[in-house]
Formats: C-alpha cells, structure tokens, sequence
C-alpha cells in the first residue's frame, strides 16, 4: 500500500490491507465484504509481501475507500469471524502497523484499529 493511499485527511481514499489465516478463507472474507455494498469501497486482491526471512507471501486484500467506507469494512470483521471456525483469524495492517483479531480477542482489538482509522 502507498503512502497516498494510508494517508489521512477528509474525503481521501485511503487504504488497509487484511491477510486472513488460514489463507484459503481469503475468498470467504471478499465475498463478505463485497456482499456488505461498502459505498465506493473498491477491494482488490493483491500479492502479500513477504516478511523478513519468509521465501512468499499469500495474498491479501486491499480495501480503498474514504474513512466511513474504511470503518464500515473494519466492522464487519466481528460477524465474519464469529461466523466462521474458531482458528481464523485476520491481521489488518493500518498506516503499517499489523493487528490481528479473532474471535476470541475481537472485543479488545476492534476499538484499537477504530482508533487507528479516525488518526
């Protein structure tokens, strides 16, 4: 993601990345939030990067959208995640910094990354 793209501001398109553990429910987490019609929210699938000693990285997806649209994706995650098996989880990367939530920690990291959406 561009530093244009996590930039802030009003009105501004800005960005958030979410990798989904186990990878093969990176289909079932797009599929939620483009049923979610997140107003001029644009996801894309792209290549993951990988981390420091890793040979490949999985997808992830990219999600654009002004602020509102942004906070409207990061809220869906709660329902995506208490309706799936207990082992997926969700790490979304924010101005590059990385949070992973589950179901057993939802209540705890949701106000954070809301946190980190309105900066």
């Amino acid at each position: 993601m561009s530093t244009e793209e996590a930039g802030g501001g009003t009105g501004e398109e800005r960005g958030v990345e979410l990798a989904v553990h186990p990878h093969t429910e990176l289909g079932s987490l797009r599929k939620w939030l483009t049923l979610a019609s997140i107003p001029e929210a644009e996801i894309r699938q792209i290549p993951g990067t990988p981390g420091p000693g890793e040979q490949g990285a999985f997808d992830v997806l990219s999600v654009l959208a002004a602020s509102t649209g942004l906070v409207a994706a990061i809220k869906i995650l709660p329902q995506y995640l208490r309706a799936r098996r207990s082992d997926v989880s969700v790490t979304v990367e924010v101005r590059g910094k990385k949070l992973t939530v589950d179901a057993r920690n939802v209540e705890e990291v949701m106000p954070i990354l809301e946190r980190l959406l309105d900066d």
